[in-house]
């Protein structure tokens, strides 16, 4: 009875924060669930999208609605590591003796925008690996915390290549998930211009704080994942593999390389929030099914067979997805 009681307040809860959200948001409703799972189970996001679609306004409702303090970092080639983190500086104290003091990055917040991450040198995106991986910074042998909640959401430009910096594979590993923010259709278009039309300002109101959150983080853990759901988890991060003997046929035709183990961690973990947001307290293959394609788009390399015929990444998924469900039966 205490388990059913704490999943339908778990549920509840992300319904308010979903209709607070849509106050300022308009559509974008799987953009809108994923970025809400990934913030309660400690794991960061990678979108992608054109300009305009409203990222940086996504990010500022979050912070106005989880009370949380927000930072944007538009990332530039000329932009420095110290820009991201902070730097010791000299300066005088209240005796008039001068003395060593750290001054905070941007990167010292709750919720982190990471606008145009691409474009950044190999240097600058290096410097958010550390403090991705294990929300803390890292200067002159003195280590900063991160306050928890800790979330960056990346973004990146899907049509400008010129100027870019391709994330290395090490920091694309460090991404819970790789969301594509679709353009709006007419509808929305029409209700976001009546909207801002009113006000540019957020209008969402706080319904939780940072405790709360760390509450619901603690609850999702402790979701039980049967082994059936768990060997199909399992079996569909394995056979992603080509160089494997036991592969899928998937993989030996279309991937060049596989998934990491992270990626079996990051649907798990995941499954677990999202089958309490469903009001479940155990982990579906359903769960598993849905939540394979932010998790593993991009994380997969497809070869140039795939590109050939004129296969997407998550087309590639679909097909795992598919013998996944042939070896597990």
């Amino acid at each position: 009875m205490e388990n059913i009681e704490k999943v339908k307040k778990f549920s509840e809860t992300i319904k308010t924060i979903k209709a607070e959200i849509h106050k300022d948001v308009v559509g974008q409703e799987d953009i809108v669930d994923n970025v809400i799972i990934a913030i309660i189970s400690g794991g960061n996001v990678l979108l992608e999208g054109v300009p305009g679609v409203g990222k940086t306004r996504l990010v500022r409702t979050l912070g106005k609605t989880l009370s949380l303090p927000f930072s944007r970092i538009q990332f530039t080639p000329d932009l420095m590591p110290s820009d991201v983190t902070g730097t010791n500086i000299i300066q005088k104290d209240e005796t008039g003796k001068m003395k060593v003091v750290f001054q905070k990055g941007p990167i010292f917040a709750n919720l982190v925008l990471a606008d145009e991450i691409n474009r950044a040198t190999p240097k600058t995106q290096s410097a958010m690996l550390e403090v991705m991986q294990e929300h803390k910074v890292t200067i002159a042998n003195q280590t900063y915390k991160m306050a928890e909640p800790f979330f960056v959401l990346a973004t990146q430009n899907p049509i400008e290549q010129d100027g870019t910096y391709p994330l290395p594979e090490a920091q694309m590993d460090r991404f819970m998930f790789k969301l594509v923010m679709n353009f709006p259709t007419i509808d929305e278009l029409k209700d976001i211009v009546n909207m801002t039309q009113i006000t540019l300002e957020e209008t969402a109101n706080a319904v939780v704080d940072g405790p709360t959150i760390l509450e619901m983080r603690e609850l999702s853990k402790t979701v039980p994942v049967i082994d059936d759901v768990l060997n199909f988890a399992m079996t569909l991060v394995s056979i992603s593999h080509p160089e494997l003997p036991n592969t899928s046929e998937t993989a030996r035709k279309y991937i060049k390389y596989g998934v990491s183990p992270r990626a079996g961690q990051a649907l798990i973990t995941a499954a677990k929030v999202r089958a309490l947001i469903n009001g479940n307290f155990n982990v579906s293959i359903e769960d598993i099914e849905t939540l394979a394609y932010p998790v593993l788009r991009h994380r997969i390399k497809i070869n140039y067979t795939a590109i050939n015929e004129h296969l997407s990444v998550d087309d590639v998924i679909g097909l795992l997805i598919s013998e996944t469900k042939r070896y597990c039966k």
